[in-house]
């Protein structure tokens, strides 16, 4: 008879979560929502700001979109008080420009980095995420009361969830345009999005990315209630490129060119946004004016594929580096550099003087 052996007990603590070194709850989007909800104003505001925005994409609008902000989001207040100047620029130009907040919460860091507003509200490493939800959340219902729509970039795949209701336009980076996830996700938010060209420069990965996004997929995420589920898309047909230059700057006659061909071979509308900041301005803040300058006398040429304009700026001008126990300049950036408001009002009235000249010919 052979020896009776007890049957043994796997130890998966020697094989699993090994470099974690701790796991906290997370707060519900469905939690968060009943804490903050929309209330009816905000409701109206961000679905007839979509279809406004996707007008404009499909050529039925032929005003300018303009997405314009601080790089990020820090300081809540800052950010009102941003809001409160950017709105009255924006209603002064309505007829022309239809103005979308920038109110950039996530940062893809190169290597490592403030990650940004949700995932370090206090600037001080102890990512206090489910403040930072809420405080997000916050701020974007507060934007929107001042009758303000906001953009925002996507690039948590969970963290949609608990704010996509409130964000009228939606950017994929070019760290992660090439990303099937996020490709995926864009394929079932409820709003335009725009894909960046690739950080090399590549505009072929934004275009694919807009006929990945066309399609219905099938994804892991996160339900309202908290619940782990497969989602099943329609696909977004409010999706377009953003140029923001690679290796080098792509806002030329020339590159627009290049990106309608691209658009046109791939059977989708030759429809381009322009950001002025990042590789576009050679990562010099103040070279943006220049950008939107050149931008400006393209549209007033007639050019009718730019339907849209990206601008980093803030209520103050440069940057700034967050420093453990010193102070924050107000208003200053502590990402990318931006432009002032006072710098970016000019600019503002150049882009609507173009879309009225583009109207006269």
């Amino acid at each position: 008879m052979p020896e009776f052996e007890a049957p043994s007990t796997q130890d998966s603590t020697r094989i699993d979560d090994l470099r974690i070194g701790a796991v906290r709850p997370l707060i519900t989007p469905a939690l968060l929502q009943e804490w903050l909800p929309a209330p009816q104003a905000a409701i109206d505001l961000v679905e007839d700001s979509r279809a406004a925005l996707a007008r404009v994409l499909h050529g039925q609008d032929d005003r300018l979109i303009v997405v314009v902000g601080p790089c990020s989001i820090h300081d809540h207040d800052e950010a009102l008080q941003y809001a409160r100047q950017l709105k009255a620029e924006a209603d002064a130009l309505a007829g022309e420009l239809i103005v979308v907040m920038r109110v950039y919460f996530e940062k893809p860091r190169t290597t490592v980095g403030w990650k940004g507003y949700i995932n370090d509200p206090h600037h001080d490493g102890s990512y206090a995420i489910n403040e930072g939800l809420r405080l997000a959340r916050h701020l974007l219902l507060d934007v929107l009361a001042l009758g303000l729509p906001v953009g925002t970039e996507f690039l948590d795949l969970l963290s949609p969830q608990f704010i996509s209701d409130l964000v009228s336009w939606g950017a994929i980076g070019a760290r992660t345009t090439e990303s099937p996830s996020h490709r995926q996700l864009a394929s079932g938010l409820s709003c335009p999005v725009g894909f960046k060209n690739g950080t090399g420069g590549s505009v072929k990965m934004a275009v694919d990315a807009i006929v990945a996004a066309q399609a219905p997929h099938a994804f892991l995420g996160l339900t309202k209630m908290g619940q782990a589920s497969v989602f099943e898309t329609r696909g977004n047909p409010d999706c377009h490129v953003i140029l923001r230059g690679g290796k080098q700057p792509n806002y030329s006659k020339a590159d627009v060119d290049a990106t309608g061909a691209l658009l046109h071979a791939a059977g989708l509308r030759e429809r381009v946004m322009i950001d002025c900041s990042h590789a576009n301005s050679s990562k010099q803040h103040q070279k943006q004016i220049e950008v939107a300058g050149d931008v400006a006398a393209q549209v007033a040429a007639g050019d009718a594929r730019i339907m849209g304009v990206m601008i980093e700026s803030h209520l103050n001008e440069g940057r700034q580096d967050i420093v453990p126990g010193q102070p924050l300049k107000p208003g200053v950036s502590v990402t990318d550099a931006c432009i002032s408001f006072e710098q970016t009002v000019p600019v503002l009235r150049t882009l609507a003087d173009a879309v009225r000249a583009r109207r006269q010919r």
